[in-house]
């Protein structure tokens, strides 16, 4: 019980903040007005997370429990700083809506889908990662509908649900085939057994199950449906958190199932060298985002259904990682991952920001320049690290995740998926472009004033822009620490 507290202590933080907050918003704050509501319970949310930081900077324990039920190392360290940095952004952006009087419910869901997250990145145990994945998706699906008022809210909602719990009851029956092949839960002994006998039928069909349960979380295609619909439904906070943070806990659980538990049976997606195996199939699953997320997104007009095809479309790039897995494409995807969910986050924090002004189209943005010129420059940061322009974090992020698809033992064998990439990458300017082209290029509606953006948005915004900017001129400060910490996590 005390290793287990001892390796725990930031997620208990983070949970005993939630409860907390959940209290005093209900006993004591229940009669304030409704702006100081909100902000008393974000900012005490982000003291939570910030002393959940300190928690794992000052006592930085590492261990592991039998199973593989707790795997506490430097990585799954340092990703659980950068959710818990994600969730204080989100936590400012939040501390301007306005748009539900259960504020300390709100903050409280952000915070356990944290936890949920955090524990998610650290364990190595099938059991471990469903009940992790399913306590995030039940916190997420709550945030997604929690505007009662909206129905797009409410919309938005049931249909992650009811695909959530689709995608929930395939990925169990896929981990309860492996469960069955093995005898174990834990990914390494998995990874024995499988290797003893790679063949079996029983170990494709769970292959299958589980690509298709973890492909809905990340929201690869073709099983992405549910996403276009959250990232316009969702009030504006709770989509920044399904488009940032969940996707970082997703892929990082993703990555180490397969690199621990299936990896003797990857087989190669090399053109001219096909074996069969995992690879092949989420080379296809990569294929089809990265087509079918940049070409939908060009028909795009509201600005969030862009960000969610653009999302799908990135899903396919950092998939090219796990085709590869290699270490080496594991320290870019995690680079990738991070930077993507900060220049989303910073996306929907624009977005945020222009709520009073019912942004939700391209032709909304006419303007922005001369309207809020900060914004628009954060917009501008953003849009185009996503669009991986130099020298900002996301063009770091696909350029490591491309030279790890080249640098393979023969050499040049995935440079089919890497010319698809970089195809749809520039595909992927011509949305982006048409964003900013209206932001500074069109001119205002007549009648258009300045806007007002609350001081926690500004800050979250220009805090967000900073760290993408940092990231994309000195890519080592986040690699180093990657590649340092990789070794005692895959020892």
């Amino acid at each position: 019980m005390k290793e287990l507290l001892r390796l725990t202590a930031p997620e208990i933080v983070v949970a005993l903040a939630g409860l907390l907050v959940l209290i005093l918003d209900l006993g004591f704050l229940r009669r304030a007005a409704l702006a100081t509501r909100f902000r008393f319970s974000s900012v005490a949310s982000g003291i939570g997370c910030a002393i959940a930081l300190g928690v794992l900077a000052k006592f930085p324990a590492q261990g592991s429990l039998p199973a593989g039920m707790l795997v506490v190392n430097p990585l799954t360290q340092l990703l659980q700083i950068a959710l818990l940095v994600l969730a204080i952004l989100v936590l400012l952006l939040v501390a301007s809506a306005r748009f539900t009087t259960h504020v300390g419910e709100y903050c409280a869901l952000i915070l356990f889908a944290t936890t949920a997250m955090m524990l998610l990145v650290s364990t190595q145990n099938l059991l471990l990662i469903f009940i992790a994945i399913e306590f995030l998706s039940l916190s997420l699906y709550i945030l997604t509908a929690f505007d009662k008022e909206s129905r797009p809210s409410a919309e938005a909602g049931l249909k992650y649900f009811l695909f959530g719990g689709m995608s929930a009851g395939i990925l169990l029956f896929g981990f309860s085939l492996l469960y069955g092949l093995s005898g174990s839960l834990a990914l390494q002994a998995i990874a024995a057994a499988v290797n003893a006998s790679p063949g079996d039928p029983l170990l494709t069909i769970a292959i299958v199950l589980v690509v298709a349960g973890l492909g809905f979380k990340i929201a690869a295609a073709p099983f992405h449906m549910w996403a276009p619909e959250v990232y316009q439904g969702a009030p504006t906070w709770s989509a920044a958190l399904v488009a940032s943070s969940s996707k970082v806990a997703s892929f990082i659980a993703l990555f180490v199932f397969f690199h621990l538990g299936l990896m003797g049976t990857a087989g190669n997606a090399a053109w001219g060298g096909y074996a069969a195996g995992w690879a092949p199939l989420i080379a296809l699953v990569a294929v089809v985002s990265m087509l079918w997320g940049n070409l939908a997104a060009i028909a795009q007009t509201s600005v969030r259904r862009l960000l969610a095809y653009s999302a799908i479309g990135h899903a396919g790039y950092m998939l090219i990682a796990l085709v590869v897995h290699s270490r080496q494409s594991l320290v870019a995807m995690v680079y990738y991952v991070i930077t993507y969910a900060l220049a989303t986050v910073g996306a929907f924090g624009v977005l945020a920001a222009l709520e009073s002004e019912k942004v939700d189209t391209i032709a909304d943005f006419a303007g922005l320049g001369k309207r809020a010129p900060d914004v628009a420059f954060c917009l501008l940061i953003f849009l185009l690290s996503l669009a991986g322009i130099p020298p900002l974090a996301g063009f770091f992020g696909k350029f490591y995740v491309f030279v790890s698809a080249l640098e393979l033992a023969d050499h040049f064998a995935l440079l089919w998926l890497v010319l698809l990439a970089l195809a749809m990458s520039v595909v992927s300017f011509y949305y982006y472009l048409r964003v900013l082209k209206q932001a500074y290029v069109a001119e205002p509606m007549a009648g258009a004033g300045n806007i007002r953006v609350p001081v926690t948005t500004r800050i979250a915004l220009w805090a967000t822009a900073a760290l993408v900017v940092i990231l994309g001129c000195f890519p080592d400060l986040l690699m180093n620490r990657i590649a340092g910490a990789l070794p005692a996590a895959f020892h």
